[in-house]
């Protein structure tokens, strides 16, 4: 299945460097399409309507404010079309492309070391084919949950931001210990390592949160004291105000 990239930023780089294959693309900031080809393989070109004639599926990577300018340029020449664009519904989107099938689908940046977590709902229009063929193309970069559409958004205040709110927490977490001694890259090493493995552990315990929580932490140990003093710090009150803050900038 040939992809055509539509728009070639962050996230656009983040989905080719995960599949590894040749894309086809285009941007209108100069340069920025010809640098994802040279490094992932394919083509920049120099058209919208050029990536739609020759992909079998256009990913829109562009801002969400472009799509019926976008669609008035590719409408009727694209073969389906998967929108990673924020806020833009399903019901907008078949809008704007009366006679294609779409899908929406929202990823997280893991996607580039094929450990995404992608959110995935199908309009009306994608037959079950379709459907198989998008369901292979996107379980290349990840895990991928189809959700109802209605719960895209929500979920994106999970998904979509964890590589920052994680990066955030460890960013915090390596000056914490240097603040205490650590060089700077053993710091970082310790907590980059150890999140991964306290993730993997959590997934293999099936997200049981309390219970891994419960066989590390001694009672009135050191993992007793840090975990108290996070709830001190009220961390959970401070997700959750990160919560609100990104349903309020989706406007839900």
């Amino acid at each position: 299945m040939q992809v055509g990239l539509i728009g070639a930023g962050n996230m656009a780089r983040a989905l080719a460097r995960g599949w590894g294959d040749p894309v086809l693309c285009a941007d209108p900031v100069a340069g920025r399409a010809h640098s994802l080809a040279a490094e992932v393989g394919g083509q920049a070109l120099d058209s919208n309507p050029e990536v739609a004639q020759r992909a079998d599926v256009v990913v829109l990577c562009h801002k969400p404010a472009q799509l019926e300018d976008v669609a008035g340029e590719i409408g009727g020449t694209a073969k389906a079309v998967v929108s990673i664009l924020g806020g833009r519904t399903l019901a907008d989107l078949e809008a704007a492309y009366p006679d294609t099938p779409v899908a929406r689908l929202m990823p997280n940046t893991a996607v580039e070391v094929n450990k995404g977590v992608i959110t995935y709902a199908r309009g009306a229009r994608v037959d079950d084919d379709l459907h198989a063929s998008l369901q292979d193309l996107l379980g290349r970069l990840g895990h991928v949950i189809e959700v109802d559409e209605h719960l895209i958004d929500v979920a994106t205040g999970l998904n979509g931001v964890a590589p920052a709110y994680l990066a955030l927490f460890v960013e915090a977490w390596v000056d914490a210990g240097v603040k205490h001694g650590l060089p700077p890259a053993l710091a970082s090493e310790l907590a980059v390592e150890s999140a991964a493995g306290a993730i993997a552990l959590l997934a293999a315990h099936q997200g049981d949160t309390l219970g891994v929580r419960r066989a590390v932490t001694s009672p009135g140990g050191v993992t007793a004291a840090g975990l108290a003093a996070l709830e001190r710090r009220e961390l959970r009150a401070a997700l959750l105000d990160a919560m609100d803050a990104v349903m309020t900038k989706l406007g839900r």
